[in-house]
């Protein structure tokens, strides 16, 4: 089988500043018509956004996708629960993980893997103030010696 292009739609860089990442998984999105349409212009949104584990099935809220301007009256409301795809022994897995405590499911990206759109998600611990201190200094210094090395090579 060939391999399916990745076409990126939008990418969560605050779930690693804000989270340790543990495990990832991908799932399809259940979407109407007009919001792939919408997405397919790179109108979305995952900033806010979480899941949940609802009755045995996986959920996604606060993800926007903005109303597709020639849909009038078939578009959905950019701000509702949609459905994640995801196989019952993988959602076992992350309920099992959810009930260790300061575990969260949050949105890594939102891609079209062919014309299918996925979604990639974590399992991830919160970061508390001083790890993300921790993180920016290390960031700096890799920076520093990055530089420094460039400088280096240069002379």
């Amino acid at each position: 089988m060939g391999k399916e292009s990745i076409k990126l739609i939008v990418n969560n860089k605050k779930a690693y500043h804000d989270y340790f990442i543990e495990d990832t998984f991908e799932a399809g999105i259940s979407l109407a018509g007009t919001e792939v349409k919408s997405l397919r212009m790179g109108k979305c949104s995952i900033k806010e956004s979480y899941l949940k584990v609802d009755r045995g099935e996986l959920y996604i809220y606060g993800m926007n996708i903005s109303p597709y301007e020639r849909g009038n009256i078939f578009n959905k409301d950019p701000f509702r629960t949609r459905k994640l795809l995801v196989h019952r022994y993988e959602i076992n897995k992350i309920n099992g993980k959810m009930q260790t405590k300061g575990y969260t499911i949050v949105p890594l990206r939102v891609y079209f893997k062919g014309s299918l759109v996925k979604v990639e998600f974590a399992l991830a611990r919160g970061k508390k103030l001083y790890d993300k201190r921790q993180d920016i200094a290390e960031k700096d210094q890799r920076r520093e010696v990055e530089r420094d090395f460039k400088v280096k090579n240069l002379y």
